[in-house]
């Protein structure tokens, strides 16, 4: 066994290097429809205390813009749908935009995109024939004061610009926005841009829960995996699904080179009665997940391994949006500023996670030696990879890699999950490998964390269960392998 196990290491050590990428960006969105939110200036204070990078707001508002000045926060701002016949009928319309609204804040002020429209598709207003034109007058502006290669143009879209969405490889543009896609697609390539895309697995599952399941929606591991049956790859979550779909959907009209950005996703924490998905844990569950997901690069079954950068909606509330319950209610904080519930934006470090769960001191989680060797190493393959546990105690000449068995690799990684996020009942599942217990399995030099604990590690708050491998190494490896990917099928990964 200890050969198998290194040979695997070995392996993937060498792929895992090869392939490593830098992590995916992660922003938020400052909304401002609404009538009780602070001053721009307590709001880039607020930003800068979370140690947020990126900000996306919808317009060019000034007052804004400055606010931001000196704090090395980089904008994402935009021309609202209404302006965009102005910006396409008279250049001089956007040169003077371009003199007012950007060039006496900038570069004190990082600017690196403008979005010119949003989901123009969704427009009650037929835009859709303006916004190229504007793009280009605004590159055209752009380039007369020397900025077009430091700020990025592009145009944001709904998933409605699909009209077809699953299975992902079966992705495709409506026919019917033809007219202004191809020309759009056709700019964004000869200026390096990304397409620019608002995705909401919330929507699935509220609209379908009887196909699209909570756990599947919130990147749970206790999700069942959806293979698409054209490609054969496994889908553990709709928010993978949907950026694949777009994916396809570019391949298919041989713009497969495009950079695919996520403009806004979220999570609301309340709702009407009936959007009982709406609640502050599914959105801190959603919203770490999804910001780990980002940093750690796992990117998508079709482009395992590439970065993807994401703006989380919304900073705040926006009371006066109109709507059911749920769209006043994307925000991470409240009006008066304190959290809703608490993110980590690094991706790597200990969060409150407010589970309903049993929480108990005083115990550990570790495997059960009633299961199969498949469900243990499957265990065991997600806590060291997407469950991001710090599994190198269990690697060779470490202080836990002897015993070098299945069980004892898998008691360690699985007690680092469940102590690392609450200590709850649900933290110790593993689809059934894990099993808790009082006694501290610590021995010799090999010391596991109990509640408490100070040991440094990656942490997790999605909640546990199979996927497939010994190595931390191997686990965080596997999902830049395609061609492991029937292997892993075949052995019950999911």
């Amino acid at each position: 066994m200890a050969r198998r196990h290194a040979a695997a290491v070995s392996a993937f050590l060498f792929l895992l290097l090869v392939g490593h990428c830098h992590g995916g960006k992660t922003g938020i969105c400052y909304g401002r429809n609404a009538d009780d939110l602070p001053g721009p200036d307590k709001v880039a204070q607020l930003i800068r205390q979370q140690s947020i990078k990126y900000v996306r707001i919808y317009d060019t508002n000034i007052d804004v813009i400055k606010a931001f000045a000196n704090t090395s926060v980089e904008l994402m701002v935009g021309v609202p749908n209404a302006d965009l016949l102005a910006f396409s009928q008279y250049q001089s319309n956007v040169d003077t935009w371009l003199k007012n609204s950007i060039l006496p804040y900038y570069p004190a002020t990082i600017i690196t995109y403008i979005t010119v429209g949003a989901e123009i598709t969704e427009s009650p207003i037929n835009v859709s024939a303006l916004v190229v034109p504007a793009m280009r007058n605004v590159h055209a502006a752009l380039k007369k004061v020397g900025l077009h290669k430091k700020i990025t143009i592009s145009s944001t879209h709904s998933l409605g610009v699909l009209s077809r969405s699953f299975p992902p490889s079966a992705g495709a543009f409506n026919s019917s926005y033809a007219h202004f896609l191809k020309p759009m697609l056709e700019f964004l390539v000869e200026n390096q841009a990304p397409f620019m895309v608002d995705l909401y697995p919330y929507y699935a599952y509220q609209n379908s829960p009887s196909n699209v399941s909570l756990n599947y929606a919130l990147f749970s591991p206790q999700s069942e995996g959806v293979i698409d049956p054209n490609t054969g790859l496994v889908y553990t979550n709709m928010f993978d699904a949907q950026v694949d779909s777009i994916f396809f959907a570019l391949m298919a009209l041989n713009f497969k080179t495009l950079k695919i950005m996520i403009t806004e996703t979220g999570w609301p924490h309340k709702g009407a009665a009936k959007e009982t998905g709406a609640t502050p844990d599914n959105a801190q569950t959603y919203n770490t997940n999804l910001i780990r997901h980002v940093v750690n690069d796992s990117g998508t079954p079709a482009k395992p391994g590439e970065e993807i950068d994401v703006y989380i909606f919304s900073l705040f509330n926006e009371n006066r949006k109109p709507g059911i319950e749920s769209e006043r209610n994307w925000g991470l904080f409240s009006p008066d500023q304190s959290s809703i519930y608490s993110i980590d934006w690094t991706g790597r470090g200990n969060v409150d996670i407010m589970t309903g769960g049993n929480r108990s001191n005083g115990t550990w989680c570790v495997a059960s030696t009633n299961v199969s060797e498949t469900a243990l190493q499957n265990g065991l393959n997600w806590a060291c990879g997407p469950g991001n546990v710090d599994c190198s105690a269990i690697q060779p000449s470490q202080p836990c890699y002897q015993p070098d068995t299945l069980v004892s690799h898998a008691s360690y990684a699985f007690n680092s999950y469940y102590q690392q996020n609450g200590a709850t009942d649900v933290a110790c599942g593993f689809g059934g490998a894990g099993m808790r217990t009082t006694k501290d399995p610590s021995y010799d030099t090999c010391v596991y964390m109990a509640a408490g604990s100070k040991i440094s590690t990656k942490n997790s708050t999605a909640t546990p269960a199979p996927s497939g491998s010994s190595s931390s190494l191997f686990a965080q490896s596997r999902t830049l392998l395609l061609p492991v990917l029937p292997i892993v099928i075949a052995v019950g990964f999911l």
